[in-house]
């Protein structure tokens, strides 16, 4: 009867923290409506079930009674359980921390105009730290576990005696890892790359859309994906086209016959561009840069967009646009080649 009421009383106390968990996340819910805490939403996302499963554990290994289990097998029942609860315990505190910085970021991302360089460089530097801390967070919870097997302890004096020449040893053979980590570091506090940015690497145009301790994975402009180390980026040259601002000019060429009209073709230009919202009302012009060795005029449009997205859709619609003009209304000035008998 006694074996009874505790299994009883175990799992009483185990449902008890279980709804007070619950009653905890009702309670966050209730905060998301009309956003009044900001904070509400990333923990009831990222810490639900962390937080059951370590309310669980915590609770019963606290009201654990060892006359529940045979005693040959209560060693390594206990010993499990402190296991997993060091994982729990690690796997809530890990992502508590992550909604405490998602409160942060998505902030960020909605920081538009001047200010989006800066907001995104402090994104950048926020996902690299946090992994840091959560890859720090990871080690300490490994050793801790390690050191609940006495053997480890034992050991414990001979390892810290040989550290040295274990570190030398893991230092060589973790050289690219550790060139890497410290690259990334570098990269992201020295403001030379940032989530967002636009470069051009190995000849592609790409958006930097993860960057990590390791690799640094772009987007292309055609939905690709180009992974690239970290150390790729310290040690080789590369365009970043948004490393002082996001705006940028974006430019269209046409080569066209020599009839055609270039105060008409920059007059068109502009009504093109002044109703367009892409266009950030700043600058633009229209010059001819250029006559080719077949016989062609080459003009060039320039034309600023608050961003690279912006000012590539704002380049198509523009040389669209003035293609589509000069064929309807000057179309003896498309390109022709001309040839003379002698």
């Amino acid at each position: 009867m006694t074996d009874a009421w505790n299994w009883i009383s175990l799992a009483i106390a185990v449902l008890a923290a279980l709804l007070a968990v619950e009653l905890v996340r009702r309670i966050l819910r209730s905060r998301l409506v009309g956003e009044r805490w900001a904070l509400a939403g990333p923990l009831v996302r990222r810490c639900t079930w962390p937080g059951f499963v370590t309310a669980a554990l915590a609770t019963g290994t606290a009201v654990y009674d060892r006359g529940l289990i045979p005693p040959d097998a209560e060693g390594w029942v206990g010993h499990l359980t402190t296991i997993a609860l060091i994982f729990c315990a690690t796997w809530l505190v890990i992502q508590a921390a992550y909604a405490v910085t998602d409160v942060v970021l998505e902030r960020l991302v909605r920081v538009e105009g001047d200010a989006n360089r800066r907001a995104r460089r402090i994104r950048t530097q926020i996902e690299l730290v946090r992994r840091v801390c959560a890859a720090v967070v990871i080690v300490l919870a490994l050793g801790a576990m390690l050191f609940t097997f006495p053997q480890v302890r034992a050991l414990g004096a001979g390892l810290l005696a040989s550290a040295g020449i274990a570190g030398v040893l893991v230092g060589i053979a973790a050289q690219s890892t550790l060139g890497n980590l410290l690259a990334g570091l570098q990269l992201a506090f020295s403001d030379a790359i940032r989530l967002d940015d636009v470069v051009v690497v190995q000849g592609e145009w790409g958006r930097v859309e993860e960057l990590t301790l390791t690799y640094v994975s772009l987007r292309l402009w055609d939905e690709r994906r180009l992974i690239l180390p970290v150390s790729h980026f310290a040690n080789n040259p590369f365009e970043n086209w948004t490393r002082h601002e996001s705006r940028i000019l974006g430019t269209v060429f046409l080569r066209v016959d020599w009839t055609v009209p270039i105060p008409e073709l920059r007059a068109e230009l502009h009504r093109a561009i002044k109703d367009n919202p892409l266009w950030d009302q700043k600058d633009w012009t229209l010059q001819v840069t250029d006559v080719t060795a077949n016989g062609l005029v080459e003009v060039r449009a320039l034309m600023s967009a608050a961003d690279s997205a912006s000012a590539w859709d704002l380049r198509c619609d523009v040389r669209e646009h003035l293609v589509t003009w000069i064929r309807e209304n000057y179309p003896e000035s498309l390109p022709r080649l001309r040839v003379t008998e002698a």
